[in-house]
């Protein structure tokens, strides 16, 4: 019996600890692979979200330079200039899930005035920008949302206010803006937000607030992001 217990205690006791050591490796192999998956989803679903906004920013931006070759056709190379900037921003920088802060915030600029031409005399534009660092990443994309959603559904003769302030790493966009209740393209705003979140939801999970207002005829979001 001696001979025998000794001979299962040399034999069974290894067996079970190398049993052991390849589940464990099993299972790490396992979560790996996990993980890489679900890194691959983010990047297909950030590059799929990103890819449903940047037609209808580049759209706008040319609707202006055209109508502006008609009317102002001395100032369209400038035009033309902001906008080359804008695709470069839209078709490289933003491939990156974070970018320097100012190429965003130099893309915001670009675009603001853009609207600010398009809509000279039928809507008032008000940007107030506050930002001393720009030594910040953020993920690219994701502000001009808000301020599209607002020129895009703002009703005519109305103002459009937008502020955009940095305090240390704390980032804070808020836009407010007019828009008619009856109107079908608010709907389709929410498309926009809803992306919007998700990509917040992706990128910025436990690092953010989004609070979006809306009462009679105003329209408020207020977007806090805390940068890296």
């Amino acid at each position: 019996m001696k001979c025998l217990s000794d001979y299962l205690w040399q034999t069974i006791v290894p067996l079970i600890f190398f049993s052991f050591v390849w589940l464990l490796f099993k299972y790490l192999d396992k979560e790996k692979e996990i993980q890489e998956k679900e890194k691959e989803r983010i990047a297909m679903e950030l590059k799929f979200l990103k890819s449903q906004i940047n037609p209808h920013v580049l759209f706008n931006n040319l609707n202006t330079i055209y109508s502006y070759s008609f009317e102002k056709p001395e100032e369209t190379p400038s035009l033309i200039l902001k906008l080359s900037k804008n695709l470069k921003h839209v078709l490289y920088e933003s491939n990156a899930n974070y970018i320097p802060l100012d190429k965003e915030i130099q893309y915001i600029d670009n675009y603001i005035d853009f609207q600010k031409i398009r809509t000279q005399g039928i809507k008032t534009v008000i940007y107030d920008k506050v930002i001393n660092i720009n030594n910040h990443q953020i993920a690219p994309l994701l502000l001009i949302t808000i301020i599209e959603n607002a020129f895009k559904h703002s009703t005519i003769h109305s103002t459009i206010n937008i502020k955009i302030q940095l305090t240390e790493h704390k980032l804070e966009c808020f836009c407010e803006n007019s828009f008619n209740q009856k109107d079908e393209n608010n709907n389709k705003s929410a498309i926009g937000i809803d992306n919007l979140k998700k990509r917040l939801n992706l990128l910025y999970k436990n690092k953010y607030s989004l609070n979006i207002e809306k009462k009679i005829d105003r329209f408020k979001v207020q977007l806090k992001l805390v940068l890296s």
